[in-house]
């Protein structure tokens, strides 16, 4: 297990925040006007760690299969700001290929920034290997990480049935438990997502259930919030009641 403590180069006022909210345009006109990507693809494998920083930065931006092989290369980089950005360029160029080396680096990087890329860009490969290694790490890392490996496997909706039923429990475990309010609610919103691809059954039952409970007796305004509305956008019949009950009643 991780601890946060651990992990001085994480600051804990911003270590919550989005996988690329931190990633600042490559220029000012960045939106208009793309890196070139014949030179960003020979950037890749130039010798200056910053050169190639900023060649995977731009694949953030860039959908080019060719550099996916290079990017998958620079997860293992002696640079932790090239693992990152590499995880982050992965994230937008995913592929099948690339989901053992993001697992491997996941198992053993140090650096809390490059496992929260990792674990954005294994829930964008949407494939069934991501499932476990997603799991354990919502269950064991550090709070970023958890964040995003919680998003991350709301992906699962888009891989199998198997894959959201393998999904659910580490959620509703991460809902229920988790100590950061904002892992919980993105644990709601995700168990929110994988609900909608379910039938009525007891998986299904079971995650309403988790979802009911957050939302009348989670300390957090914010997750009793974030709960309602996975409810709402499921639809289900006893969530809405109870919903409309308790505010009705004023508990809300």
């Amino acid at each position: 297990m991780y601890d946060d403590d651990d992990l001085s180069l994480l600051d804990p006022e911003v270590e919550l925040e989005s996988p690329l909210d931190k990633m600042e345009p490559l220029t000012a006109e960045s939106e208009v006007a793309k890196p070139n990507p014949e030179v960003m693809l020979a950037l890749l494998e130039n010798p200056q760690p910053q050169q190639r920083m900023l060649a995977a930065r731009a694949f953030c931006d860039l959908e080019d299969e060719r550099a996916t092989p290079l990017l998958i290369r620079l997860l293992t980089d002696s640079c932790p700001l090239v693992r990152v950005s590499a995880a982050y360029g992965i994230g937008r160029n995913p592929s099948q290929e690339a989901v053992e080396p993001l697992i491997a680096q996941l198992n053993q990087d140090w650096n809390g920034y490059v496992r929260k890329g990792v674990v954005w860009a294994l829930g964008n490969c949407r494939d069934r290997r991501c499932l476990a290694p997603l799991a354990d790490a919502l269950r064991t890392d550090i709070s970023a990480v958890r964040l995003w490996s919680a998003s991350a496997l709301a992906q699962m909706a888009e891989v199998s049935y198997e894959a959201i039923i393998g999904a659910i429990p580490p959620l509703i475990e991460a809902l229920v438990q988790d100590p950061i309010s904002a892992v919980r609610s993105n644990s709601a919103w995700a168990i929110g997502q994988l609900c909608k691809e379910l039938p009525s059954n007891i998986v299904y039952a079971t995650a309403i259930d988790a979802l009911i409970q957050a939302f009348a007796e989670d300390q957090d305004l914010g997750v009793r919030e974030d709960a309602k509305a996975a409810l709402l956008g499921v639809g289900d019949p006893r969530g809405l009641q109870l919903i409309e009950t308790l505010e009705q009643e004023g508990w809300f």
